[in-house]
């Protein structure tokens, strides 16, 4: 590209035999002395060498040379000034291109480098080439960078050394050879050819947004070195990066038109910093809605801290996705648990406090609480450090007085808590590899909607996705595997887990969980959870089980179906209760398990696959739907598909409601339970009152507390066989367990009847 040719620009100063009175013994600015008419300079009109040329005697120290005329820049510009030289006489000097640097008002700009190297003349007679080159970028072989405030130039040479000497100086060249720079003038804007220095130190924003409004649609490049940015800088063309920038935390760099992770990471030079600043441009952006990191992985040498690396945002609740990617723990201290146990005074009165909390400094929010009468995933959500007072994300059976805990805050990959909340926030296509060394993700404290899918929690020491507050509100997790660091482990010795929810409407679906203490932890209401295999087993044999599925709200309001449930189980409780006896509500309700596949084996006979665990007496099913489930057990029979936890309490069953067991198979098991519950009573002696036991067939062994209708199979006899036509009234709740019915006849029969009987009203 020849700017003298496309732009028309004037480069070429006149030759010396149209006159010198443009040359000036000066600087060459407007008023300063021209050699025409000095005494020490003439136009000669023939010489060997030249043909015309200037012969110049040196009489100053620097004897100079200077076109008049405004030699023009642009901001990408090269020019190279060239000269021929030789000694003719007298003290032999040395000889530079040089120049004078002026900004647009004709000011001179300093700070600048305006010559070039010189060349020492050693000869008489003989002819040596200077050059030097003038640019707006510092770039290799670029003699004087004046940077994109220069808007012309006065060029020519200067004469060093001994004076008295006379040169012969052949007509001074100018011309454009920006082409030598760069590689593609067409597609690139070097960010150097509008004052960036890749030195680590100097600003360059106001380069970087000079080169980015001069692009008009070509790509920007930021070539080898270090550009420090102490300001946000916003590119609106496509970046190119050889070289590293560097910027304070707080401020960003938005490719809006590279927007993805290999940009970022080219950008600042390592993975993990590219991906805090890509992050941070994401939520700072609109003009994206998803970070893709482009099928990369990322090396995490710690947990990072995601409100840490966009500092100007506290909450934060526009959609926005990361995508198509790997972060990977590497293998350093930076993930060891810390574990603190203090003294505090817990009170059912404030029932999400704990107070007078000891070494409440070295707690940290979102830290793991246990202790006796301590319900599972239970967190510190916030601290008072000066009141001594921890707030936790439920409340705690059974911890009335004064007792030490233990808190263990775990390490995550990606660690949202330090925002205050966070919601409509999304991963997708993200495999956390955990490598047995830190948890996955810890949610914001507060917010709702957010979304993983397709992900991968591989691996995750203590925990997959941890809610600590209400950020788990409207969570969605489908299509994501949970793969467990403790394969090898027994049962018994599992501690992961890989999920919790604390906050309502949770929904679960065609994910995969292996081998975790539990899968999911849900401690709020109408949660649907559908088309998961999560599945818990081990090698030993009558070996025992965990839950997968852990129900903490007894009020529950939802949905578990469709889903393979495989060596465990699901637990109902109200563990998060501070006065879990049953004083007033719906107690355990409003749950449907539907269309499940239970599968368990190698298990102790003992084994089901729903349990129910009141923490408190006086509780009592309200709600419960059972149907279409396959209940198989392989190796061994199981006694029962359901079963209440007595550790604490019983149900109380004389107040059953609204239970709905019916249409399952079994397989394996030795009691099918169901109801309404169909049963055949044969009397073989004559009898005013006939027992039909139930004989543990009502689901969690309840009370048989209605008889919807009994119908005789045949015809009723008198003890002399004569046929009677009578109806029986019914006694309920009868036997030492009150799971046995009498039928009471108004004389005394004998026959076969089929009784169906329930356990709820």
């Amino acid at each position: 590209m020849n700017k003298a040719i496309t732009e028309g620009l004037q480069l070429m100063p006149p030759a010396f035999s149209n006159g010198l009175n443009v040359w000036s013994s000066g600087d060459g600015t407007p008023g300063s002395d021209t050699y025409d008419g000095a005494a020490n300079a003439v136009f000669v009109a023939a010489d060997a060498d030249f043909g015309g040329c200037l012969e110049l005697q040196k009489t100053a120290n620097t004897q100079k040379l200077r076109f008049m005329g405004q030699t023009p820049l642009e901001p990408g510009c090269y020019l190279q000034i060239k000269a021929r030289v030789k000694a003719v006489s007298g003290a032999l000097p040395s000889v530079r291109i040089a120049g004078w640097a002026a900004a647009g008002n004709g000011s001179h700009i300093g700070g600048v480098d305006e010559t070039a190297p010189q060349v020492a003349l050693t000869t008489y007679g003989a002819v040596a080439e200077v050059t030097g080159i003038v640019g707006s970028g510092s770039r290799g072989g670029v003699d004087m960078p004046w940077g994109r405030d220069a808007d012309y130039g006065h060029f020519g040479l200067d004469l060093t050394g001994a004076n008295g000497g006379v040169v012969r100086i052949d007509d001074i060249e100018i011309t454009d050879i920006t082409s030598a720079f760069l590689r593609d003038m067409l597609s690139l804007v070097d960010v150097t050819d509008y004052g960036a220095v890749g030195d680590g130190s100097t600003d360059c924003t106001a380069a970087f947004e000079a080169a980015d409004a001069a692009a008009d649609g070509r790509r920007i490049l930021v070539p080898a070195g270090e550009f420090r940015l102490d300001s946000t800088v916003s590119l609106n063309h496509e970046a190119v990066f050889e070289g590293t920038v560097s910027m304070p935390d707080s401020q960003m760099l938005l490719l809006t038109k590279n927007f993805d992770f290999p940009a970022y990471a080219a950008a600042f030079g390592t993975e993990e910093l590219g991906f805090k600043k890509a992050f941070q441009a994401l939520i700072n952006n609109a003009d994206h809605e998803s970070l893709d990191l482009k099928g990369r992985k990322i090396t995490v040498t710690g947990p990072i801290d995601m409100q840490a690396a966009a500092p100007n945002k506290s909450s934060y609740a526009t959609r926005r996705v990361i995508r198509n990617g790997q972060l990977e723990a590497a293998s350093n201290a930076a993930w060891d648990t810390e574990v603190v146990t203090s003294q505090a005074t817990y009170s059912v009165s404030d029932s999400k406090k704990l107070t007078n909390v000891a070494n409440i400094a070295n707690i940290a929010v979102g830290s793991l609480v246990d202790g006796a009468g301590v319900g599972r995933e239970i967190y510190v959500k916030s601290k008072n450090t000066g009141a001594g007072e921890l707030t936790l994300s439920a409340a705690l059976y059974d911890a009335d007085g004064t007792q030490n805990f233990t808190f263990r805050n775990f390490k995550y990959l990606v660690d949202f808590s330090g925002f205050s909340a966070l919601s409509k926030f999304g991963m997708e296509g993200i495999e956390f590899q955990c490598n047995g060394r830190c948890s996955a993700v810890r949610l914001a404290p507060a917010g709702s909607v957010n979304a993983f899918d397709s992900c991968f929690f591989s691996r995750p020491k203590d925990r997959g996705i941890t809610s600590t507050g209400t950020g788990c509100q409207g969570i969605l997790v489908d299509n994501c595997q949970f793969l467990s660091n403790e394969d090898g482990e027994d049962v018994p010795d599992r501690v992961s887990i890989g999920l919790n929810v604390n906050a309502n409407d949770a929904k679960l679906r065609s994910n995969r969980a292996t081998r975790f203490r539990h899968f999911a932890l849900l401690a709020g209401g109408s949660n649907t959870v559908t088309g998961n295999h999560f599945f818990q087993g081990d090698s030993i044999a009558n070996g025992v089980r965990t839950a997968g599925l852990v129900l903490a709200s007894n009020n529950c309001t939802s949905t578990v179906s469709d889903n393979y449930i495989d060596n465990c189980f699901i637990e109902w409780t109200n563990e998060r209760d501070p006065t879990p006896d049953f004083t007033g509500g719906f107690s355990f309700s409003a749950l449907s398990v539907t269309a499940n596949v239970f599968l368990s084996g190698d298990v102790a006979p003992w084994f089901s696959y729903i349990v129910v665990k009141p923490y408190g007496s006086g509780h009592f099913l309200n709600g419960l739907s059972v149907t279409g489930n396959k209940f198989r057990s392989l190796n061994g029979n199981i006694d029962r598909a359901e079963r209440v936890d007595t550790s604490f309490s019983d149900l109380d069953f004389s107040r059953s409601k609204n239970v709905d067991f019916s249409g399952n198979m079994y397989h394996n098991v030795s009691v099918q339970t169901a109801n309404p519950l169909r049963i055949r009573h044969d009397q073989s002696s004559a009898s005013t009152s006939w027992p039909v036991r139930a004989e543990g067939l009502l689901p969690f062994q309840g009370f048989a507390r209605y008889v919807d209708s009994v119908v005789p199979l045949g015809a009723l006899k008198s003890s002399g066989n004569s046929t009677r036509y009578i109806v029986p009234y019914t006694e309920t709740q009868q036997g030492p367990d009150n799971d046995e019915i009498r039928l009471r006849w108004g004389e005394a029969v004998k026959g076969e009847v089929q009784v169906i009987m329930r356990m709820d009203s």
